[in-house]
């Protein structure tokens, strides 16, 4: 499936409808090139999760965790990580069988640790305000 944004709220719209039916365990990797609107599309994952505390990048703690919605939200980005490794010192796996929903900014950098029937999601930047969102 292919949609297409125009604006930050309708990125966040995306998110919000897809993980509308999500299941505890649900992975989502989020592959694009920076200010493509993935961390826009996580908070969309947390309005449509029922979370209302306010979402942030986690470029630098590599992992934000949000709770009190349907699911707890577990938010990685793997863009400043090295080695593989630094997943273990994170605890990554335990994540993946929390019970919620891990949205993985740059997920396909470490492609091999997700599980099976994770969902590959792409973020193309068409123009400086068209994106195209596709799984």
């Amino acid at each position: 499936m292919r949609r297409v944004s125009s604006n930050l709220e309708e990125t966040r719209s995306i998110g919000a409808e897809l993980v509308g039916n999500a299941a505890a365990g649900t992975v989502l990797s989020l592959i694009g090139d920076l200010g493509a609107g993935k961390t826009e599309f996580v908070k969309g994952l947390a309005l449509g999760l029922g979370i209302s505390d306010p979402v942030t990048s986690p470029t630098f703690t590599v992992l934000h965790e949000y709770r009190g919605g349907r699911l707890p939200l577990f938010h990685f980005d793997f863009y400043r990580l090295r080695v593989e490794g630094e997943l273990d010192e994170i605890g990554f796996d335990e994540y993946l069988n929390a019970g919620g929903v891990c949205a993985i900014e740059w997920g396909d950098k470490f492609a091999n640790r997700l599980p099976p029937g994770s969902m590959k999601i792409f973020f193309s930047i068409d123009s400086r305000t068209r994106r195209e969102i596709a799984w």
